[in-house]
């Protein structure tokens, strides 16, 4: 006999609309608490959830509330990305300007990207929104809402923050990374990477979390790593500095080589304040030292002493490990180098990687 949350659960797909308003304002806590109860009957909880977010706008986030909290689940995961027609439904919806609840459609696609799955978004084609790209790929219309978006620039009611968890996971997969390394003709043959990381000193920490990790997961990639480190393509470097600066000043000494961008900066220059996210950064930096190349050219910019006042200046021991680590890799020298070739000094040992693994949940 059915329980009474089970009952509850049943009248999602009511032919009234009071009732099954009622099924999913009440039903959102239990998406936390109990996801298990969205798996019965063969997922058909979820089928009914597919269909709600296009009902009445109080109904319809309920309903993709409750998505969200529930897409951690791997057979939910799977029922959202092999609907190809739900999964256009989604996109439709990101997309569209006048969208009240696309932040929240942005995090259902953030936790649905935990799939492996989720590269096929990489390879599908839509209708192209004018007013937002110029591309037929899904993907790069997602990073045209990411970068138009920020702040409400494309949609008041959105910033769309949440797609870079998206980005993040997607750079995990070797497809995903190619995307972001490969020039765009739909957009004049700019390197999708470097749309994103502009935004590392952007005032949302969730969008600095999630271009961060997009960041690191790119720099697995070591045969681009010459392109993420040169100027003429990239440039990555500088994104990375300046949120692990402060106000300090550097001697001579410190400075001669230093990217410009990383020069007299001003009184009030504040560093990064999420001690993660400073992680992740030192994690990208020590990818960037798998080639010799990476390792001359982040000796060649200076970034010791950077690194030096950071772990000065900032009591973590995460962060601590990070700098230690990083530093032993840069002054440890090349083969062939001269004592005097090598400057600093490690400061102790070893960090250990860190994971996001991130799962939206909205209460």
């Amino acid at each position: 006999m059915p329980t009474e949350l089970e009952e509850l659960v049943e009248f999602l797909h009511h032919g009234n609309t009071q009732i099954r308003q009622i099924a999913a304002e009440n039903l959102v806590g239990y998406s936390t608490a109990q996801p298990s109860l969205f798996k019965r009957n063969q997922l058909e909880p979820v089928r009914d959830l597919k269909l709600l977010i296009k009902d009445y706008a109080p109904i319809a986030k309920n309903a993709l509330t409750i998505l969200v909290n529930i897409s951690e689940v791997a057979e939910v995961q799977k029922s959202l990305l092999n609907d190809d027609a739900f999964l256009e439904s989604l996109l439709r919806r990101v997309t569209d300007a006048k969208e009240e609840n696309a932040n929240e459609q942005c995090m259902l696609l953030a936790n649905m990207a935990k799939s492996q799955s989720i590269t096929k978004l990489l390879i599908i084609k839509r209708e192209v929104p004018k007013a937002l790209s110029k591309s037929p790929f899904a993907i790069d219309q997602l990073l045209d809402c990411f970068v138009k978006g920020a702040l409400g620039g494309y949609n008041p009611k959105a910033d769309y923050d949440y797609l870079s968890y998206l980005f993040a996971d997607l750079a995990k997969h070797e497809e995903g990374r190619k995307y972001f390394f490969s020039p765009r003709k739909e957009d004049d043959d700019i390197i999708p990477l470097t749309k994103i990381i502009v935004f590392t000193e952007h005032k949302s920490t969730i969008r600095r979390r999630g271009v961060a990790n997009t960041i690191k997961n790119a720099c697995f990639e070591v045969s681009s790593h010459h392109r993420l480190l040169s100027d003429e393509y990239v440039g990555l470097l500088g994104y990375i500095m300046l949120p692990l600066m402060g106000s300090e000043e550097y001697g001579d000494e410190d400075t001669e080589g230093m990217l410009d961008e990383c020069q007299l900066l001003p009184p009030d220059k504040e560093r990064e304040k999420q001690n993660d996210i400073i992680c992740t950064h030192l994690e990208t930096l020590l990818l960037l030292t798998s080639t010799k190349e990476g390792r001359q050219r982040l000796r060649g910019v200076k970034v010791y002493p950077i690194i030096r006042e950071l772990h000065a200046h900032v009591e973590d021991e995460g962060v601590g490990e990070g700098c230690d680590r990083l530093v032993q890799v840069l002054m440890r020298g090349e083969e062939g180098d001269t004592e005097e070739e090598v400057h600093g000094k490690p400061i102790t040992q070893e960090v250990e990687e860190d994971e996001d693994d991130r799962i939206v949940e909205v209460l």
